[in-house]
């Protein structure tokens, strides 16, 4: 397979995967309608940065390394463009899932954030260098900043989290587990490819980014989205009035 396949399989995979998401996503409530929404976005995002590195418009060839005399490689800097905006999507739907009935500590989810984008900035800068101790520097700090993630997610959130109901607690340790797991891949990938040792080739580290993104965005998305359905039938069988703590049923009159 060559890196093109792999750019263009994204692209097409993205753009199949977003359309199912906003297909199947429900509007009933205005919890359900964000989660939808968020879903959404993140494969329409991930298209737009496949079809740019397809293109040959979201890359740019630097040299392999500081002793690799004339060999260079392509440094794709759109997926850190993708990673910046569709990462903090995912947090947010998370924790929209964390905290179901109400969204009551926003500060932790900006906490995430905030990690979220200096792991994924300072993993750029990791691409991007040349001279050794600089380049694993900010390989450490981008992992530093990736646990500060997990934090978020399995210390914070779960907190929260533990307020609620069985069925959302149930649902809110499978998609962080499921996420988490997948998300783990992703600077391992980094460090054998080409950004890094260079162990992998080209199209194998392209592979392989390729698969975990449809499998963060596309598959997960289809997960959270129907895992979000259930709940909300459940809040509107039994009555409640804020379902998915963002507001009243609003649309359920409507189906």
């Amino acid at each position: 397979m060559t890196p093109q396949f792999w750019l263009w399989l994204g692209f097409s995979g993205m753009s199949v995967g977003a359309a199912l998401i906003l297909f199947i996503g429900k509007r009933r409530t205005r919890a359900e309608e964000a989660d939808t929404i968020i879903h959404g976005l993140v494969p329409i995002i991930a298209a737009c940065s496949y079809l740019a590195m397809a293109s040959g418009q979201g890359s740019v060839v630097l040299p392999a390394g500081p002793d690799a005399g004339a060999a260079t490689r392509a440094f794709y800097f759109a997926r850190y463009i993708d990673w910046s905006f569709t990462t903090p999507l995912l947090l947010l739907g998370l924790a929209n899932t964390a905290m179901h009935s109400g969204m009551r500590r926003p500060a932790i989810v900006w906490g995430m954030i905030g990690s979220d984008l200096i792991m994924i900035v300072t993993a750029f800068v990791f691409g991007l260098t040349q001279v050794a101790w600089l380049k694993w520097t900010w390989f450490a700090i981008s992992c530093g900043a990736f646990l500060g993630v997990y934090y978020g997610i399995f210390v914070q959130l779960r907190e929260e989290n533990a307020r609620e109901r069985d069925d959302v607690r149930a649902a809110f340790l499978r998609n962080a587990v499921f996420l988490s797991v997948v998300w783990l891949a992703y600077p391992v990938v980094l460090l054998l490819g080409d950004d890094g040792l260079g162990l992998l080739g080209p199209a194998l580290g392209l592979g392989i980014i390729a698969i975990l993104d449809l499998v963060a965005k596309v598959v997960y998305g289809l997960m959270a989205t129907m895992q979000t359905a259930k709940r909300v039938e459940r809040d509107l069988r039994e009555g409640h009035p804020v379902a998915g703590g963002a507001g009243r049923p609003h649309l359920a009159a409507a189906e």
